[in-house]
């Protein structure tokens, strides 16, 4: 059983994926959706409108308080 030459002359470090790649954050602000979705709500009027406040107070460091 052989392995051919561009197989062979690959390291550990060329298979493995990426960190970047496997880690996703936002690319843009943090949206009122993005707030209810991380609590695990319904997106609702209503839970857009109590997302949309506590970004209004907090920035998008609201998200983070969210977070375990």
């Amino acid at each position: 059983m052989s392995t051919s030459a561009s197989e062979e002359s690959w390291s550990a470090d060329n298979r493995r994926t990426p960190d970047a790649l496997l880690h996703s954050a936002p690319s843009r602000d943090v949206t009122p959706q993005d707030m209810v979705m991380a609590t695990g709500r319904d997106v609702t009027p209503a839970s857009l409108d109590w997302a949309r406040r506590k970004l209004e107070t907090e920035g998008a460091a609201a998200i983070e308080k969210l977070l375990p």
